[in-house]
């Protein structure tokens, strides 16, 4: 049977970008190659297995059309059956001929699809230290991102917390200011109330 050739916060998430890429290029680097090799030879077996296919369909069709026109012929003969077993026994050799080649054709594509699915097996396999050490860099990004939004929100809100008590603080004082102001002016004003009450009766009464 003939065949075909076959850290800081922000420091962190940087090392985590940094991980990821340089996994998944080693692992590109690596696999590139022997893959597109590997595909060459697969799309080459297949171009292979789908020619022998067609040959044997076009095989089949001559065969038929062959058999319907000496099946017509033998009528004119003398022999006519003779002739139509002989026109039946060249037809049985040429399908059985389309057979072959079609049975090849679907053998190189079984193996092909076979050693395909293998393939993304092994690869699926290969990649999962790559993939679990993507996830794990996510996952170290994903924290680093969250502790920088909680760190940032916990700075806002001490900055709220320590605004507000400085303008409590400013209030109080303001309030203390605008109270001694005040007694400031109620004592003076009482002071004068004094000396003029004092004044008024030291004076002499008129007659």
């Amino acid at each position: 049977m003939p065949r075909g050739r076959f850290f800081p916060v922000r420091s962190l998430k940087t090392v985590c970008l940094l991980v990821g890429g340089l996994l998944a290029g080693v692992a590109w680097s690596a696999d590139q190659a022997p893959a597109t090799a590997q595909e060459a030879d697969w799309e080459q077996r297949l171009g292979r297995a789908s020619e022998l296919q067609r040959s044997a369909a076009a095989r089949k069709a001559a065969a038929e059309k062959l058999l319907e026109e000496q099946s017509a012929g033998c009528y004119r003969k003398f022999l006519v059956n003779r002739c139509l077993d002989e026109a039946q026994g060249e037809y049985l050799e040429a399908f059985k001929d389309a057979r072959r080649l079609d049975n090849e054709g679907k053998a190189i594509e079984r193996q092909v699809k076979k050693e395909q699915f293998s393939a993304r097996e092994a690869k699926w396999a290969a990649e999962i230290p790559t993939r679990e050490a993507e996830l794990r860099a996510r996952e170290a990004e994903t924290a680093a991102t969250r502790a920088e939004a909680e760190a940032a929100a916990a700075a806002t809100r001490a900055s709220k917390a320590r605004k507000a008590e400085e303008g409590a603080q400013r209030k109080a004082e303001d309030a203390e200011r605008v109270r001694r102001k005040q007694a400031d002016h109620e004592a003076r004003v009482a002071a004068q109330v004094d000396k003029a009450n004092a004044k008024a009766a030291s004076a002499p009464a008129k007659p």
